[in-house]
């Protein structure tokens, strides 16, 4: 089942309202897509906790061969 870009960025939205959040489609198919985002929270930590929590944020879009989102290239930092 696909999902819309604007669905990803409500779900990260939601955990990091002031976040820098920059979604893309990469084979216009909505199953694949990169993410890029961008939050004070981030500072302090390393890049496998920025991203453990953005997917967090995904409540469970991702999780195995039945979720809505099949791939995400993400790419966290702090300001």
């Amino acid at each position: 089942m696909a999902i819309e870009a604007r669905e990803i960025e409500s779900l990260i939205r939601e955990t990091f309202p002031d976040a820098k959040i920059t979604i893309t489609d990469l084979a216009g198919d909505g199953n694949h897509y990169a993410a890029e985002v961008v939050d004070e929270s981030f500072r302090g930590l390393n890049r496998v906790q920025q991203q453990r929590a953005v997917y967090s944020a995904l409540k469970g879009k991702m999780d195995g061969p039945t979720g809505d989102l099949h791939a995400l290239a993400l790419t966290t930092r702090a300001p």
